[in-house]
């Protein structure tokens, strides 16, 4: 058996490899392969960090492996790593399969020592470059590799700067670096208890180990927990000759995109720096340039970088972000990837790559999900009205976000817990303020652009940002932060950030929908001359995946408002209409009529004195609807539900006797509510069992329906109404059931002479319904999954109870990677649903099946649902858009 390969070139690889050399490596392979200009270099495999990660030490053969590819480096460079005279070197990067901005670690400058960093001064002719990559290597393998806190060394750059007056990293010269190197590897020897080290293989081997261990960093682990990226995949390392952008002003370094990742409008898109390393534009450190102006510093280096750009987007079919240096008049490609954009932007793009010709309407369809569309829903700040400007800075991630000022990460998660809205202010976000940001409402920074961390990665997250806020100073050790004319925010006091806008202001500014809600609510049309790009897209996309789309889109509505909602928004029926909701308010006394009745007079006076409010409601419903079908689920939950509080009658009816009064109707609820008491009330009397246990309830709103069907098809309506009975474990059952609504019904269809007959059907919710739907089936015309009860039923779980309980433990550890409650456990839930779904089509081949749990509007839930191949999915209304989406998203994928 032949030994895995752990190493491969850049010129071995290609983008198609990204699950062994990662996203990065791949795409170095790429551009090597298709001759752009990327500086040498090979990359260890994801296997090997695997394998590391298990056993805690490098697997046999890399070390072989990597000094076979490095002395090939060194052949072709001309060079040695770290040689005292002309040293070669390496940058050491991170590069997992999905794009992990900032999650995990870069070493830079490593072969860089003592004797080395005079060859490098000599060959250069720049002393300070020179002093310059040292101390930033030191300072990089401090923190990255021995696990130094940041500060100590930020500290002693400050003071430095300080000392000498001035503000700058750039204003030190040769001697201050020199100097700050001293400073450094004080540090380093002080908190490490050792010397840095002084042997380049050494500190090579050290940063691909430390590169491999930020896998399992904290921030990654959130990270990854946060946008569901698998746990297992390891990441990559890339080992590049180092370029330089910081030897001096005809050099520098910058990152663009091929497209405006906030909007998608078509330009030049990105941030340069002159004189600078890569991680100065991404950490935000000092503010950019516009990508624009490197054509005046440097037209020769725009134009190819122009054409690069070109170059790309139509190789990768897709907008590209990408990292560049230019060293000495000499261009460098660094990386590129598909570049992550905003919720707008994808939507954009998309339309625009298929305007021009360059991916099909499948495809475009393909590069937008539910969750971004989800995303374009949120209200945006209302036009026209007062508000307190602040600032103006860079939009970095669109969005409208209001809340409390917090000035670190520890906080903004504190607060959020409190149920607080927060607005994280920093003056640069580094990966380890993660957790704030995913606390918060949005992220407002001083410095960085639309590259900058803070950017991307509240980008990725669907977080309003605003970057670069230059006027605004921030303290954080006061708690402050202080804007033009004085304007002074301490932590607690309320700011709103435009993401779209860049604008800042002070205080709550009120909200609007977007005009995608406006558009979903026939409000606009998507051929209006004044809608924006974003609406056409929008319509455009979901207009065709309406066409692909298998499923169809039904939506859970118990009133008029809601069903007349769903239907602009593109539902094609009702999947659960809740009836027990049209009990409350003042209708609950004659739920307690009918609880307390002695003997069937009381009884039927307190069932008839409900029929002719549900008849209203449904002839409502029903017309609303007219023309599409209307799943009506029959009363489930327990009648003590409709009762008040045992406690709160307990209470009048000790105070009514202390007064000497009669409690009368209290003392009789409270005895209604002690007899109707149970242990597990949810696993009692209810559903089905209710309805076969107290006479005439069922038919009571069976009839209700019937008549209200009458009505309108008396008036030329097409009422399409099903009758669902809930909690069925058994088909027996379902058949008395429905031997009581089949008499309702053919009694109504007599007396009025319209035909009311309906489909009659129930809901699997129960792991036995499930297990035995073969036999239901016989008596249905249709299941629908109510996935909520289901999921409870299956795992064992009280919904109200466990998620605040333990759900964080069990996301915390693996247990599941998301809620079953938000997406449906497709190895427990989904088998039996597909079960289910196999044995009652295999007895009904006509059975509909649809199901209306939360699920329904679940994107990742709409797929699995595709593919168990149920009739529809039933949400609520504001989720029918992005159901749409996605059911025919599955259908293509």
């Amino acid at each position: 058996m032949n030994a895995p390969k752990y190493v491969y070139d850049f010129a071995e690889g290609n983008k198609d490899m990204v699950d062994l050399l990662g996203g990065k490596g791949a795409n170095l392979a790429e551009m090597t392969n298709i001759g752009l200009p990327v500086p040498p270099g090979f990359t260890i495999t994801t296997e090997a960090c695997r394998t590391y990660l298990d056993s805690g030490r490098r697997p046999e053969g890399l070390d072989a492996e990597i000094a076979t590819h490095l002395e090939a480096l060194e052949q072709r460079m001309g060079k040695r790593l770290g040689d005292a005279d002309d040293p070669l070197l390496v940058s050491v990067r991170s590069g997992a399969a999905f794009s992990m901005p900032g999650m995990m670690e870069t070493v830079l400058n490593v072969g860089l020592n003592d004797a080395s960093v005079q060859g490098l001064a000599a060959q250069s002719g720049n002393s300070r470059f020179a002093w310059d990559s040292y101390r930033r290597l030191l300072q990089m393998f401090g923190k990255t590799v021995l696990g130094i806190h940041g500060e100590p060394f930020e500290e002693a750059l400050d003071k430095r700067k300080d000392d000498k007056g001035v503000t700058l990293d750039t204003e030190l010269d040769a001697a201050d670096l020199e100097a700050l190197v001293g400073d450094f590897k004080e540090i380093v020897r002080a908190d490490s208890g050792r010397g840095f080290p002084q042997e380049p293989r050494e500190q090579l081997d050290l940063a691909i180990e430390a590169v491999f261990g930020s896998w399992n960093a904290d921030r990654a682990v959130l990270y990854r927990r946060q946008e569901r990226i698998p746990t297992d995949l390891g990441t990559a390392v890339n080992i590049c000759s180092m370029v330089f952008g910081n030897v001096g002003d005809d050099s520098g370094t910058g990152v663009c995109f091929t497209r405006d990742p906030a909007s998608g409008a078509q330009g030049i898109y990105g941030d340069y720096l002159s004189n600078a390393q890569g991680e100065d534009v991404v950490a935000g450190i000092r503010n950019t340039l516009p990508l624009a102006d490197l054509e005046q510093l440097d037209k020769k280096s725009y134009d190819e970088l122009l054409d690069i750009i070109a170059r790309l987007e139509r190789h990768y079919l897709d907008l590209c972000d990408i990292e560049f240096t230019i060293e000495r008049g000499k261009l460098w490609m660094l990386q590129t990837r598909v570049g992550k954009r905003t919720p707008g932007a994808a939507f954009v793009v998309a339309t625009q790559f298929l305007d021009e010709g360059l991916i099909d309407a499948d495809e475009a369809l393909r590069r937008v999900t539910g969750a971004q569309l989800a995303q374009l829903m949120f209200p945006r700040f209302v036009a026209d009205t007062d508000r307190a400007f602040v600032t103006k800075a860079i939009g970095a991630s669109p969005g409208a976000a209001s809340g409390q000022v917090v000035f670190d990460s520890a906080r903004a998660a504190e607060w959020e817990a409190e149920g607080r809205d927060v607005i994280l202010v920093r003056r640069e976000t580094n990966p380890d303020d993660l957790p704030g940001m995913i606390a918060a409402r949005g992220v407002l920074t001083s410095r960085g652009g639309k590259t900058s961390h803070a950017a991307v990665v509240a980008r990725g997250m669907g977080k309003t940002c605003v970057c670069g806020a230059e006027q605004l100073q921030v303290d954080v050790e006061a708690r402050r932060a202080t804007g033009p004319g004085g304007v002074t925010f301490v932590e607690g006091d309320v700011v709103s950030i435009d993401g779209t806008t860049g604008e800042v202001f002070a205080g709550e500014v009120p909200v609007e929908p977007s005009q995608v809600v406006q558009y979903f609510e026939g409000e606009i049309a998507a051929d209006d001359p004044d809608v924006d790009d974003l609406v056409r897209a929008v319509h455009r996309l979901v207009g065709h995946a309406d066409t692909r789309a298998r499923l169809g889109v039904h939506t859970n509505a118990d009133n008029p408002e809601d069903c007349g909602r769903a239907r602009r928004f593109g539902a094609t029926g009702v999947g659960l209409c809740r009836t027990e909701h049209m009990f409350l308010g003042d209708r609950r006394r004659h739920i307690e009529e009918l609880i307390l009745a002695d003997g069937d007079e009381q009884r039927d006076r307190a069932l008839e004195a409900l029929r002719q409010p549900q008849r209203d409601d449904f002839e409502q419903i029903l017309e609303t609807m007219d023309g599409l079908p209307v799943t009506i689920r029959l009363i489930d939950p327990p009648l003590h539900e409709f009762l008040p509080d045992y406690t709160d009658l307990s209470v009048e009816v000790a105070l009514a006797e202390e007064r000497g009064e009669d409690a009368g109707r209290a003392r009789e609820l409270l005895a209604a509510v002690h007899r109707l008491h149970e242990q597990n009330p949810m696993l009692g009397l209810r559903g089905v069992r209710l309805g076969l246990v107290i006479d005439g309830l069922f038919e009571m709103q069976v009839r209700a329906i019937a008549e209200a069907s009458a009505a309108l098809k008396s008036r030329g309506k097409d009422p399409r109404p099903e009758v669902m009975v809930p909690l069925v474990g058994a088909v027996q059952e379902l058949e008395l059931a429905r031997d009581h609504i089949a008499g309702v019904l053919n009694d109504v269809s007599t007396a009025t002479g319209v035909d009311v007959h309906c489909p009659i059907g129930t809901m699997i919710e129960l792991p036995r319904a499930a297990l035995t739907a073969g036999e239901i089936a016989k008596a249905a015309d249709f299941f629908s999954f109510g996935t909520n009860d289901l999921t409870q039923m299956t795992w064992g779980f009280s919904r109200d109870d466990v998620e605040a309980a333990f759900f964080s433990t069990y996301l915390e550890h693996g247990i599941f990677g998301v809620s079953p409650f938000e997406t449906i456990d497709a190895l427990g839930v989904g088998a039996l649903v597909q079960m289910a779904t196999d044995s009652g089509r295999a007895t009904n081949p006509d059975l509909t099946l649809g199901i209306c749990g939360e699920h329904g509007g679940d994107p990742a839930s709409v797929h699995f649902f595709h593919q168990v191949g149920l009739t529809y999915v039933s949400c609520s209304p504001f989720r029918v858009p992005v159901a749409r989406l996605e059911a025919g998203r599955a259908a293509v994928l």
